[in-house]
């Protein structure tokens, strides 16, 4: 079970530190799980005993631009030796960037025993701590993801709503993107608007890529 004594004194509820991680490296109720945008990096090191996730091959559909609906993901994650019981603790590139979006994942299907490591996997491997190239073997488990939680969602008509309400949107693509110079920054281009510029009253805050 998680407890706060090594967690972080912010989102206490959200983050673990590497120390922690690394003292639950061997706990069988946690499965670490590392989501990147380049796969080849988990092949090359990773965390003992993480489970390796290509956030385009295993967490997209492969057919339309969505993600996978809640049959699939319990599926995927019961195929990789995550169960309902388990908490998951993720990391990756990007700077959590897709490890922060898997955390979205779990949370929209109902499981809350979900944690965010406090850096990305160049943090682990800076701090000089344990890695392999072996990919665990956890035998397979059962998840059932729950219907999605749409309180957690945003669609274009609460959008709508929300901005005829006084709400503010906040943009955190990069100004570029906002302003409408560019529709995608290079490198990113699978996120790329279709047209540039930003959603009238919304305000750019935005925070160095990945």
């Amino acid at each position: 079970m998680i407890t706060g004594a090594i967690m972080t004194d912010y989102a206490k509820d959200v983050l673990v530190e590497t120390d922690w991680v690394a003292e639950h490296l061997n706990d069988d109720s946690i499965r670490i799980v590392e989501v990147d945008e380049n796969p080849a990096l988990y092949a090359e090191a990773h965390i003992p005993g993480a489970i390796g996730f290509d956030w385009k091959r295993d967490l997209q559909d492969q057919v339309k631009r969505d993600f996978l609906g809640p049959q699939e993901f319990g599926a995927l994650m019961g195929s990789r030796g995550i169960s309902n019981e388990h908490t998951v603790v993720l990391y990756g590139d990007r700077n959590n960037w897709f490890a922060a979006y898997t955390y979205w994942y779990f949370e929209y299907y109902g499981h809350d025993k979900v944690r965010l490591i406090n850096g990305p996997r160049e943090k682990w491997i800076v701090e000089d701590r344990e890695t392999t190239s072996e990919a665990p073997s956890h035998p397979a488990a059962t998840f059932e993801a729950k219907s999605g939680d749409e309180a957690i969602r945003a669609r274009r008509e609460e959008v709508f709503e929300a901005l005829g309400a006084g709400t503010k949107l906040v943009d955190v693509r990069s100004p570029q993107e906002y302003s409408g110079e560019l529709i995608a920054m290079a490198g990113y281009e699978q996120e790329g608007a279709q047209r540039g510029g930003h959603i009238p009253g919304a305000i750019s805050v935005h925070g160095r890529r990945p």
